[in-house]
């Protein structure tokens, strides 16, 4: 059976046979980029060009910055990193919905989310954000906003 992974570092997507690096639990890094795990996808999902990639832990936190992050929000890594995501970018989902939560509590996907991104010292933007549980004990999840043409 075949996995379909994506990095949140530079977006590419591959298809594994197996979910962790040889005989260790070990998650797979990326063969392109060599960032240090995948998220598994269970359909193939096709960022667009733009798309911005932030990867939080089993509480929100943001840990890691990808591919689009600072293009979309104007913040480097050392601004974000170790912040809840919700807060730094300033989210403010429809009708009052909180995707990020419920992704993190019951571990499923919240696809075409319409959200306003108003990250710190930048202009609100409209984005269409994408979460993605991570499918591993340590639980977390990862954000992908797409900017709103």
């Amino acid at each position: 059976m075949a996995h379909l992974f994506i990095c949140p570092n530079c977006g590419n997507r591959t298809t594994e046979t197996e979910r962790t690096a040889g005989f260790s639990q070990r998650a797979k890094g990326c063969s392109k980029c060599g960032f240090g795990f995948l998220f598994e996808l269970l359909d193939d999902y096709y960022p667009a060009p733009d798309a911005a990639f932030f990867v939080c832990d089993q509480e929100g936190r943001v840990i890691g910055c990808g591919r689009g992050s600072f293009e979309l929000t104007g913040l480097d890594d050392e601004r974000v990193i170790g912040r809840r995501v919700s807060d730094v970018l300033g989210l403010t989902f429809e009708n009052g919905e909180d995707p990020v939560s419920t992704v993190l509590e019951w571990g499923v996907r919240a696809l075409n989310k319409p959200v306003k991104v108003h990250a710190e010292g930048d202009l609100p933007a409209r984005a269409t954000a994408d979460l993605f549980p991570a499918y591993d004990d340590d639980g977390g999840m990862l954000l992908v906003l797409t900017p709103a043409k």
